[in-house]
Formats: C-alpha cells, structure tokens, sequence
C-alpha cells in the first residue's frame, strides 16, 4: 500500500506523482503513524495549480480531510451502492485507523491505450517558458530540445517542428523532391508517411513488408525502383529498426535519398546506431502517444550542415536568415512553440527510463500470454535495437476482431494494426505489392501500454484475453 500513501506534509509535486504512479487519481493523506488523514485526488491538485499553488507547496492546506472510508470485513460492493456517484476508490483502514487496503469501484472506468507521463520538470519548465513570455515560437527551450533531441539521436542537427506530419513533408521538400518523383513507401503505416508525399507532389510508390519484422522489404524496393526514384521512406514500425544496411546499400547504389520515419521509434537502434542518424534525414513525432511528448510536435534530425539550413529556413516561411522579412522562396509555418519545446525538455530527461518501464510491462504481457499459440509477439533481431511503442501482436486463427470487440466491451481500449494503405480506394493507385502487409493488417493488435498500468488493471486486460482463447 506504501505507492498509494503520502505525507500530509508533503509537497504537490510529490503528491503528484504518487497518484500518478499508483494509477488510481487518487492517493491517501496520512501522518507519520500512517493514520489517515484525508485524500487528495488529481482534480484537488489541477485546482490547486490554477488558483496560484505552487509545484513545491504543502498539501496540508489543499487535502479533503472529511473523507469515505471503510473498515476491514465489511461488504464493499454494498457500501459502494450507499455512497454518491463520484466516490469511486475507499480506502480500507484497521482499528488504528491505519490504511491497509482500498477498493474501487466504478462501472464506466476506462483502461486507455497509452498517456502521456507527466512527472519530471515538465510542469516547471512549462511555467518557466510561460512566464518569460516567450510563449511562441523563439525561445531558449526551443534552441535547448532541438541540440538535445539531436544528440539523443546521434545527430549534428535538430530542427524543432509542429508536429510529425510536417516533419516529413519539411525532409521531402528541403531534399527537393517534388513533381515527377518517386518515394518508395512501406504498405503498412500510418497514412501521414504516404500524404507527406503527395503533400510534396510527388509520386508514392507502396511496396510490401518483410513478414519477420513487419518493416518495408528490400528485396521489393529492388524491384520497385524505375528511372523516377528519387527517394526510399522506411518507417520504424511499432518501434522495430528497419533492415536498414541493406536500404542504405540501396540508395547509395541507386543515388536515392533516404528518409527515415521515426516516429513511433525514438531510441531504437541498428547496429548500434540510433533511429534518424541512419539516413538523410529522421523525422519524429512528438504526439500524445508516443515515448516522449509535447502534445503535438515534431523534429527533423539530420547530420547535414546545408539540410539543416535548408529546413530552418523553409520552416520560417523561406524567410532569408540575414535579412528580416525577405523572402528567397515560397516556405511553410511549421514552427513549435517555445512552451512545448519546454515540455519536450523536460520528457527527454526521463525518455531511458520511460523507455525501461515500457518494456518492462511488455515482458509481462509476453509472460502471460506467450503460452497460447496464436498470440505472437513482436521479434527482436540481434541487428536490431526494438523499443516498446505499443505492445504489439498477431492474432491469428480469425480471433483478432473478436478481441478486439471483447476488450472494447470490457472498457479497455485497443488498436487494431493500420489498414494496408493499398486497400484503401485513395492509395490504391499507387501500390506496388502489399501480400505480407495485408495478412499482417488484419492480424494486428495493439494492447495498452502506459508507464504506469497498475497490476489491477494488467491482470483485468490478461483475464479478457484469456477468456478469448
């Protein structure tokens, strides 16, 4: 019970990341003798904070001290009829009044796919960048994610944009692709991967995965390839490398340009090498979902003096850098803001241990549900360093819809796999080939993956899925 507790003495920000950590939006206000004294919940903090409390004030002040609570033996699920609505977690307490349990209970309570971890120096660096005033897109957290993110990802340079879309359409268009040119694209990707390039004007062509890996196949690039390649997209999928050797061998072989897609891979490796550092450019996303975020956002990473001047400047409105308001050609207002570049700080300092937490949790699934034969995890390649994004799996024997729907019922939130771009009628043009991808699309699932998912809530995910087999 010791992550559900904390001192009435304690600070928000310590209270703070208990309820966090415990996963209950709530935590149990005690003295040194662990006699409860009260609760306090995440709405009594979020009132706190806009009434003017400070991160590092004491609770004491803001904690409900007349509070529900229940006794050892009694019949909770009785209890709970009696109480009103929005009591939905009662601690238990011993004849010391010493908490020992809880129980909650709420009929609606939703286990979301992912949210985002808030418990560093986001909150600070936030107000920091706030109260300067610096609120747009200058800003010295700006300056300081961009150096930071790029040498995270084994970069030279970062360029910090409004989200990951724009970031690939901002690496197509600082690379000149355009009009009458080709981008070989995996089948298997969010649709933002195959818009940047129809964004640029320029040609997709889809091509098939590798069915190990569910990463774009080389051997089709090979035979995709005609006079109007001007460039190869490989998307980290679901955190899994791309075969990235053989793609960059391609490309040198070819003249082709290559733009990485790492927006569901950050810290993810290929011999050693991280995401974003392997091609001409890398481009992140930096959405609610993802290992690190800034609500919306991106990052263009590269190792090219002249690209990186090259995107600054067409993310400023192709503004010349030495003369204020001229421009030398047509650009884009891609820009982040300096408060979420604040956040971004802020999520970087913990993205290794985000990252930890999140396969740790994926281990747990795998330890429970490896045992049934048509549930298959994803691989792992010694050439490959794989992050956990989404816990991700294959389905097979037609039992995935199922699945699907019986944990949807059950108010735990899943994602099937992407759609195979080339069934859908938009794209269909442009496919190449799409076997793999097609099969694998509607085997696809992606279980709930959250820095915190309590073992309550684990243990009500696995129950489901085992009732499915």
């Amino acid at each position: 019970m010791k992550k559900y507790l904390v001192s009435k003495d304690a600070t928000i920000h310590k209270a703070m990341d208990i309820i966090e950590k415990g996963a209950i939006s709530v935590a149990f206000v005690v003295n040194k003798n662990n006699r409860l004294c009260g609760v306090i919940s995440d709405g009594d903090i979020r009132r706190a904070l806009l009434e003017g409390y400070p991160m590092q004030g004491r609770i004491r002040k803001i904690f409900i001290k007349k509070c529900f609570y229940a006794k050892s033996g009694l019949d909770y699920s009785k209890l709970f009829q009696t109480l009103p609505d929005y009591i939905k977690v009662l601690p238990i307490l011993d004849k010391k009044k010493r908490v020992v349990d809880y129980v909650g209970y709420d009929r609606n309570a939703k286990i979301p796919i992912a949210s985002p971890s808030l418990l560093g120096n986001e909150f600070k660096y936030l107000t920091n960048a706030f109260l300067s005033t610096w609120i747009s897109s200058t800003g010295e957290y700006i300056n300081r994610f961009e150096q930071e993110f790029a040498k995270f990802s084994g970069c030279k340079f970062g360029v910090a944009v409004s989200n990951g879309s724009v970031a690939l359409h901002l690496a197509l268009s600082a690379l000149g692709i355009g009009e009458g040119d080709e981008v070989i694209v995996p089948d298997l990707t969010f649709a933002a991967s195959v818009n940047a390039i129809l964004h640029a004007k320029a040609k997709p062509v889809i091509i098939d995965i590798d069915k190990e890996y569910w990463t774009i196949d080389p051997v089709e690039i090979i035979k995709a390839i005609t006079a109007k390649t001007k460039a190869i997209m490989p998307v980290h999928l679901y955190g899994q490398p791309c075969q990235m050797d053989k793609i960059t061998q391609i490309a040198q072989k070819g003249k082709l340009l290559v733009v990485e897609d790492c927006a569901e891979a950050h810290g993810a490796e290929f011999n050693g090498k991280r995401v974003g550092s392997l091609g001409d450019i890398g481009c992140f996303s930096f959405y609610a979902n993802k290992v690190i975020t800034t609500g919306e956002g991106g990052m263009c990473v590269t190792n090219s003096k002249k690209l990186y001047d090259r995107m600054r400047i067409l993310r400023d409105h192709g503004m010349s850098k030495t003369k204020k308001y001229w421009h030398d050609e047509v650009g884009f207002n891609y820009r982040m803001t300096n408060m979420q570049a604040a956040i971004g700080c802020a999520q970087l300092e913990r993205i290794k241990e985000n990252l930890k937490r999140r396969r740790n949790l994926e281990n747990k699934y795998r330890k429970i549900l490896s045992k049934h034969a048509y549930i298959k995890f994803q691989k792992d390649h010694p050439q490959r360093k794989r992050i956990t994004w989404l816990i991700s799996a294959l389905v097979a024997n037609g039992k995935r819809d199922k699945l699907l729907k019986e944990l949807l019922d059950k108010g735990i939130d899943t994602r099937p796999f992407f759609f195979s771009l080339g069934e859908m009628p938009i794209y269909k043009k442009y496919l190449f080939s799409n076997t793999n991808s097609k099969a694998i699309s509607a085997m696809g699932i992606n279980l709930p993956t959250q820095n915190y998912l309590n073992d309550k809530e684990l243990e009500r995910i696995l129950s489901v899925v085992e009732k499915v087999s």
